[in-house]
């Protein structure tokens, strides 16, 4: 089932009432959905855009999870511990710990989940902040994102679950104590109230919104973005009216590798630094740890003269990083039958490259990265002709502050109270991810909170029964 095949409902067919409504068709919408279908709950999925899937299409390396048994397939012993510690480090120690607790824990059941549901990430590779191989991926090696909304979408068709397109909530409807009790929706000129025992915030985040990035994090205004255009910070303002706490709103996360040159942005996914390549500036030369925390990496591209940096790779690599595929269909990537030959289209002396790429690859034979110290993605060196590079530079990726929530993306008020029916997950959450989000990290959020949002507005509605 593919997402363009997929066809949403009209607004006409949107009931008066239902036990939950999802705002938000990502993979965080979708899976609290089914998650919360399965368990007996009447619900709708609304989306204001005409294409399902928000920012989750986008994705492209993979989802982290521990403990797995995909791990163990391929030789990979992990454990739950060093996945939180080492992420709560990347963080800068400022994730909710609580938050994080919860999902480090729940992130193998996730894969379980999935496969149940016969989406299976049987592959797996690496990403940058972590010690081993976590990041899920599908055996076909495809970009995480469209598959799994493709594959969700499969789910909710097989459920019968509503999901309905260019439909807009412009409002949160209370009761006379304050409990969320339903929406106003807009779509076309129609505008509709809609009761619902649950609310689900599952809107994404604010890294296309001018308004909020100026408001925030000014320096960043002339920044582009990666993020699709709904990703406006719809949830955030509907939770803001009715007296829901914003946190760590500052913390919005530069992607370094970026391909910007064209009106259109392509996020190049980290599974290619992940299954080996590297970054070099303008002069031919590696200037960082390709494989250090994406905070780390932009600073440092974002240092040189130029600004940018080239990812260089081979074919090897290639072969492992499917979505090089669809960069080089769209016209990003640079050509070369030798590694001189790339240097040169590239406006680099031959020589100097060279003799990067050969210590680096005595560096991968070896093990020892002298130079950066980098310890992961060394799995195969750079070798096998052709010879490729994508020019990158940093854009706006991921806003990791949002809505105040607890574990159970429960929302909470500025007093830390829980404004009741009202429940949020996903990247419209704030405190999971600290100052820094790792790669792979933010599509297991989608599947771990997503599910969690789904189990708790199941009890939240079964007490209200009582």
């Amino acid at each position: 089932m593919r997402a363009e095949k997929f066809q949403p409902l009209s607004v006409s067919k949107l009931d008066d009432s239902y036990d939950a409504v999802i705002i938000g068709s990502g993979g965080t919408g979708l899976a609290a959905a089914i998650q919360a279908h399965e368990l007996g709950m009447k619900v709708a999925v609304l989306e204001k855009e005409e294409e399902l899937g928000g920012n989750t299409n986008r994705a492209s390396s993979g989802m982290n999870a521990a403990e797995t048994n995909v791990q163990l397939h391929h030789g990979v012993i992990d454990n739950v511990g060093d996945f939180y510690r080492e992420t709560y480090k990347d963080g800068g120690r400022l994730n909710d710990k609580d938050m994080l607790g919860y999902f480090v824990y729940h992130t193998a059941p996730a894969i379980d989940w999935l496969a149940d549901h016969d989406i299976k990430l049987d592959d797996i590779t690496v990403t940058g902040g972590m010690s081993k191989k976590r990041t899920h991926r599908p055996a076909s090696m495809a970009p995480i994102g469209g598959f799994l909304v493709n594959s969700l979408l499969g789910v909710v068709a097989k459920e019968d679950i509503p999901v309905f397109n260019r439909t807009k909530v412009i409002k949160l409807l209370q009761d006379a104590d304050g409990r969320v009790n339903g929406v106003e929706v807009k779509s076309g000129d129609l505008t509709k109230q809609v009761s619902a025992k649950t609310v689900i915030l599952a809107t994404g985040g604010f890294g296309a919104s001018k308004e909020y990035i100026e408001r925030f994090r000014p320096d960043l205004k002339d920044y582009k973005t990666t993020n699709q255009p709904g990703a406006t910070g719809d949830g955030l303002k509907l939770a803001e009216s009715v007296g829901a706490e914003l946190m760590q709103m500052n913390l919005v996360q530069v992607h370094p590798t970026v391909q910007q040159d064209n009106p259109h942005v392509y996020l190049i996914g980290e599974a290619v630094r992940g299954e080996g390549a590297i970054l070099v500036n303008a002069d031919g030369q590696r200037f960082v740890n390709e494989l250090n925390t994406r905070k780390i990496v932009s600073n440092a591209i974002t240092a040189l003269p130029e600004h940018s940096a080239y990812l260089i790779f081979d074919q090897g690599i290639r072969d492992r990083a499917k979505a090089i595929e669809f960069y080089d269909k769209v016209g990003l990537v640079v050509h070369g039958d030798t590694v001189e030959d790339l240097a040169e289209k590239l406006n680099m002396d031959p020589a100097t490259l060279k003799q990067t790429v050969t210590t680096w690859n005595q560096a991968v034979e070896s093990h020892d990265d002298a130079e950066f110290h980098r310890t992961t993605g060394m799995d195969r060196g750079i070798t096998k002709p052709g010879f490729f590079a994508i020019h990158i530079a940093p854009a706006i990726h991921y806003t990791m502050g949002g809505i105040h929530v607890t574990p159970k993306t429960q929302v909470l008020d500025g007093n830390g109270d829980v404004i009741q029916g009202l429940f949020a997950a996903g990247e419209v959450a704030g405190g999971l991810h600290g100052n820094n989000r790792v790669g792979g990290n933010s599509i297991a959020e989608t599947i771990v909170f997503g599910r969690q949002a789904g189990q708790q507005v199941t009890l939240y509605a079964r007490s209200l029964k009582k």
